[in-house]
């Protein structure tokens, strides 16, 4: 089992940048780890996603602004956001899948906002 701590969420100007933090309790290195997010009125959607390989996929409406990373031997994933605008307003969530298994963080909550 897997416990999973996001942090770095916050408020920010359209135009500026944050970075996400996922710390996991144990070993990410088989799962799967991504980046979700769920806005007022909407569903969880998938941001970003990082397999054991490298293997990256990023949602269209944040491609070549928000970067995924990992790192397995600090059992941490990280999410660079530049160029914030209001429409990623939401909570993000991290997330790791392996086989059957999902398990889930608390959520950060980000605002972009003038």
């Amino acid at each position: 089992q897997v416990q999973l701590v996001e942090s770095g969420g916050g408020l920010v100007q359209p135009g500026g940048s944050l970075r996400l933090s996922c710390a996991a309790s144990g070993s990410i290195f088989r799962f799967v780890m991504g980046w979700y997010r769920q806005a007022p009125g909407r569903q969880r959607e998938l941001v970003a996603r990082m397999d054991g390989g490298g293997t990256t996929y990023y949602a269209d409406s944040v491609k070549g602004r928000f970067t995924i990373s990992r790192d397995n031997a600090k059992n941490t994933v990280s999410l660079q956001m530049n160029s914030l605008k209001p429409e990623d307003t939401a909570v993000y969530y991290c997330g790791a899948h392996y086989s059957l298994y999902d398990y889930w963080g608390q959520g950060t909550q980000v605002t972009v906002s003038s």
